[in-house]
């Protein structure tokens, strides 16, 4: 509804999972370069975490993006609260296998069958399982019978779980010991620090056709930086609903007052967390100092001048990546 009101050419701060609009932090880049290199060398089990909000499902959407069509055949599962007969059909299903036995011992020949089938082809199976802390224990057994698929050297299946925070405590128990030695990487995505929040709202805004610099001042980004945590769902939640505000009062600009007020409508006060007192951009914040196209973070770059912190240094996964291209490449 805003967006002829601010020149917009699309949505910048939706909901959906937008690959397109996927801003790439040095956690976010470790973690689909780790997911690349798993797959592509047919690691076996790969776990994927953190908070709800932080771009999982996006990272995973990219991963499979970016992965080539003719040597790649996947399954994902977007809703794992599945019996173990409802779960090797939906695998099944999504794979593209349309003859689906109706005993166990058929559906698991079945599945081996097509795994083997796509080896002589030189395929790789991968199996992506969003919302992984929701599987029940008797799924995870299923799946950890799955990944003993192997032909010769390699894994027939790579198998990607992905979820919030207490997947790493379901695989942390005792019970589990069996299914947490088979993973061969364990992947993490953190909220966005502070000033990768303004970096993350200065690329959205750019490549949804918005003109720099962003109509959000130093105040609102503090708000949304407050009361996001860092979180990317929220902070999209945040700077839609402050868009539309603006709208609504025939403003262009956005303020801290502004998104104070959008937070309270969205129940978020109480959740907020005050600047850190040894901040002292937070203290006294300078303009916003965005006055072309936000540079694509790459690794080694420098963030930005008010927030006087330097950038991560590489590591060899995020250089691996790099070397591949499009997989750490933002919204191409």
């Amino acid at each position: 509804m805003y967006r002829a009101h601010f020149e917009l050419t699309k949505s910048p701060f939706g909901m959906t999972p937008d690959p397109a609009l996927l801003f790439m932090t040095a956690s976010h880049r470790e973690a689909l370069s780790g997911l690349a290199y798993a797959i592509l060398e047919r690691k076996g089990f790969i776990a994927l975490v953190g908070d709800a909000g932080t771009g999982k499902t996006t990272l995973v959407a990219r991963i499979l993006g970016f992965l080539p069509v003719g040597r790649v055949q996947s399954s994902v599962i977007l809703n794992p609260t599945l019996t173990c007969p409802e779960f090797l059909e939906m695998m099944m299903m999504d794979f593209g296998i349309t003859e689906i036995p109706e005993s166990k011992a058929g559906r698991v020949n079945r599945i081996q069958q097509f795994l083997l089938e796509g080896h002589a082809k030189d395929k790789i199976s991968v199996l992506v399982v969003d919302e992984a802390h929701k599987l029940s224990q008797e799924v995870l057994e299923e799946i950890r019978l799955l990944g003993n698929l192997e032909f010769a050297e390699h894994k027939l299946l790579q198998i990607v779980l992905a979820g919030q925070s207490e997947l790493s405590h379901v695989l942390n128990r005792p019970d589990m010991r069996q299914l947490k030695q088979r993973f061969s990487m364990r992947l993490s995505v953190a909220p966005l620090s502070n000033p990768e929040v303004e970096q993350y709202i200065a690329f959205r805004w750019s490549k949804s056709g918005g003109k720099l610099p962003i109509p959000f001042s130093a105040g609102a980004l503090d708000e949304i930086i407050r009361f996001s945590k860092g979180i990317p769902r929220v902070i999209n939640c945040l700077c839609d609903n402050a868009l539309m505000r603006a709208y609504g009062h025939g403003e262009r600009q956005i303020s801290g007052e502004d998104v104070a007020a959008v937070a309270r409508e969205l129940d978020l006060m109480d959740t907020a967390v005050m600047p850190v007192a040894s901040e002292p951009a937070m203290a006294a914040p300078s303009p916003v100092r965005v006055s072309a196209p936000p540079p694509l973070p790459r690794v080694g770059m420098q963030t930005l001048e008010r927030y006087e912190r330097p950038a991560p240094k590489p590591s060899f996964l995020s250089r691996w990546g790099l070397r591949l291209g499009r997989v750490n490449g933002n919204g191409g």
